[in-house]
């Protein structure tokens, strides 16, 4: 990377004349998406057809079959007309190399964020603004479940209704939110933290987001199918998934294949763009934690997604093609899809952990002004969770009817994986020992994830003991700490990444007093709402179900009361993004007084992020050693300055 100015680069970066007349058409944008989709349902709908009469298949419209393929098709048309594969198509056919303008690069107006645009930054703020989207929509999910289950007796759906609500609702949260939006904040700082102009390769990075509205819009259109939405769980076990839903269970098998492939899209990067475009002086030891966050969990994504990818497909076969991979009647294995699900589905809990530790331990170095305590530690301790994430998948399955020999390894390892986290948290609490602490709302959700994720961890420990786990097995016990872990962990660590890095994205200053408000809502609200379901979850009350006994009603009303409250708070932080973000007060290119690069360019970075090659010099928590620097951007005083003692 050569050292350029930033006007030469905008002066470089000018966009091309737009097409004119019926050229607009072919051109890739929202004017080609309806005819292409078009052209692809029917080229999906005539193979299909056309292949059915030829094997004589009866009937050749087989409704099942033809929306299977479609929610192939269909999505396929939608990319190519948007511009997905134009370069690479050019590539494919022969065609003769474009100059690189770089018209699709950065966003200059808001149009620039409703196409394809291979700058991190824009990518990393679709991401956000597409699973903020999706987050709501699923927590409407949750209250329509909770209005359900104020009283006893079925009141607004009937129970196949109500599954798909739950079904949707988690699939949705995991997928199109707790995954994506790590991966949204990661794109738009990881490049910046370690020195890189953008991500290895861009216009796979940006193929990656636009595969996420298609399986959020595909879940969500479940609810539309013929008998309704998939009722199965995020789960999806087999066989109730694979012989026993309607259609709508295609929607979640597809959907989870689409997200899949943009998480993979998106691991494959970070693991090349970490490793290869590190800037000068930046080993391994000198990263943020956060770019260790992210390298271990792209690994995680790359290693564990394939496998529930598979199961999907077989799951798939199942139910249009009536294979028999998992129905017990035609000889399957049933307890085979879990022992696949769960392979992935337990380190899918650390892909939705390991960047909310990264960002915490951002978040509390620089509000708490101490260097992090033990950071190789805290580095090795994510490596440590990444291999022992694969070892405690069947803790998943002790009332499955496994090996009952398998039980104790498993149990033993399920515990054995809290030592890494306990490292950590051990880590956390010791770096905010004795520190300047700043409690701005980047703190506030900071600290509330420590508390939180605890006691989910803390609930995470009963239920790997083998007697314990038996007891409270589907029911609400586990409904709360899969929320403490998930919500608590999990999106405190979002909100925290969001504040704390808003002044980078935005180049405006949040509302603090809303986003303090924000907090205490969520943490409050959020406590009330989950931690009473550890004493239904021990009293016995099943999960899933719409209707329950009558002793369990006042509680369930205190549940229900409560969640609303916590929904409410989403609509403070939605109010606070776009008032910021429209009128907010102009921020400084280091309101934190951060040491990280991302932090040593203006608010928001050039497009190409910076204007001179950063030498990295020592280490990203060095706050309180007089003198410490992170990284200089005169290539000339690198080697000074790397010589000279730190006073």
């Amino acid at each position: 990377m050569t050292a350029v100015t930033h006007d030469a680069r905008e002066a470089h970066a000018a966009p091309a004349p737009p097409p004119t007349g019926w050229r607009r058409l072919l051109a890739p944008g929202w004017l080609r998406v309806p005819w292409m989709t078009a052209l692809f349902f029917g080229i999906g709908a005539g193979i299909t057809v056309l292949v059915r009469w030829l094997e004589g298949w009866d009937p050749i419209w087989d409704g099942s079959v033809l929306t299977t393929v479609e929610l192939t098709a269909v999505p396929f048309g939608f990319l190519a007309g948007i511009g997905g594969f134009d370069y690479w198509m050019r590539y494919a056919i022969g065609s003769p190399t474009r100059p690189e303008d770089h018209s699709g690069h950065g966003a200059r107006n808001w149009r620039d964020y409703f196409r394809i645009n291979t700058d991190h930054k824009v990518i990393g703020i679709q991401y956000l603004v597409t699973t903020i989207f999706f987050f709501v929509a699923a927590g409407l999910l949750a209250m329509l479940m909770r209005a359900e289950l104020a009283r006893p007796g079925m009141q607004f759906v009937d129970n196949q209704t109500f599954n798909g609500l739950f079904s949707v609702h988690a699939a949705l949260m995991i997928f199109l939110f707790v995954i994506p939006a790590f991966a949204g904040i990661g794109n738009y700082v990881i490049p910046l933290m370690i020195g890189a102009p953008d991500m290895a390769f861009p216009r796979l990075n940006a193929l990656s987001f636009w595969l996420l509205p298609i399986a959020g819009f595909m879940m969500l259109g479940s609810f539309f199918a013929p008998g309704g939405a998939f009722a199965c769980g995020w789960t999806g076990y087999a066989p109730l998934c694979s012989t026993h839903q309607p259609i709508g269970a295609v929607f979640f098998n597809m959907g989870v294949q689409w997200a899949g492939a943009s998480s993979i899209m998106t691991a494959l990067n970070f693991l090349v763009t970490i490793i290869t475009m590190r800037a000068p002086g930046m080993s391994f030891w000198r990263m943020p934690l956060l770019v260790w966050a992210n390298f271990t969990t792209s690994l995680l994504v790359v290693i564990a997604t394939p496998f529930i990818a598979g199961s999907q497909f077989f799951v798939m076969f199942d139910h249009i093609m009536h294979t028999h991979f998992f129905d017990y009647q035609g000889g399957g294995y049933p307890l085979g899809y879990q022992h696949i699900f769960w392979f992935y589905s337990h380190p899918a809990v650390y892909i939705m952990m390991l960047p909310g530790f990264g960002i915490a331990s951002e978040v509390i170095s620089v509000m708490a002004r101490k260097p992090i305590f033990g950071y190789r530690l805290m580095a090795l301790s994510l490596l440590a969770i990444l291999v022992l994430g694969f070892s405690v998948w069947a803790h998943h399955m002790f009332v499955a009817g496994m090996a009952s020999w398998l039980r104790v390894p498993m149990m033993v390892t399920s515990m054995v994986i809290a030592v890494p986290t306990g490292i950590k948290v051990f880590s956390w609490l010791a770096t905010l020992w004795e520190g300047r602490i700043h409690f701005d709302t980047p703190m506030l959700f900071a600290l509330g994830f420590v508390s939180m994720f605890v006691i989910g961890g803390l609930s995470g420990i009963y239920l790997a003991a083998v007697p314990i786990d038996i007891h409270t097995s589907d029911t609400y016990f586990v409904v709360a700490h899969i929320h403490y872990v998930l919500f608590g962990g999990s999106l405190f660590t979002i909100f925290a990444g969001i504040y704390f890095w808003f002044p980078k994205m935005t180049g405006r200053m949040y509302d603090e007093r809303l986003g303090k408000l924000h907090f205490w809502l969520t943490f409050i609200g959020f406590n009330l709402t989950f931690f009473p379901m550890h004493w239904l979850g021990i009293q016995g009350m099943p999960r899933r179900v719409a209707d329950y006994v009558p002793r369990f009603a006042d509680l369930n009303m205190f549940i229900s009361l409560a969640s609303f409250g916590l929904g409410a708070s989403t609509v403070v932080f939605v109010y606070n993004m776009i008032k910021s973000w429209r009128f907010g007060p102009a921020a400084a290119a280091n309101p934190w007084r951060s040491l990280t690069l991302e932090w040593q360019v203006s608010s928001p970075p050039p497009i190409f992020n910076f204007d001179e090659i950063p030498q990295v010099i020592g280490n990203p928590y060095e706050y309180g050693v007089a003198g410490a620097r992170h990284a200089v951007f005169n290539g000339d005083r690198a080697a000074e300055l790397e010589e000279a003692p730190v006073r």
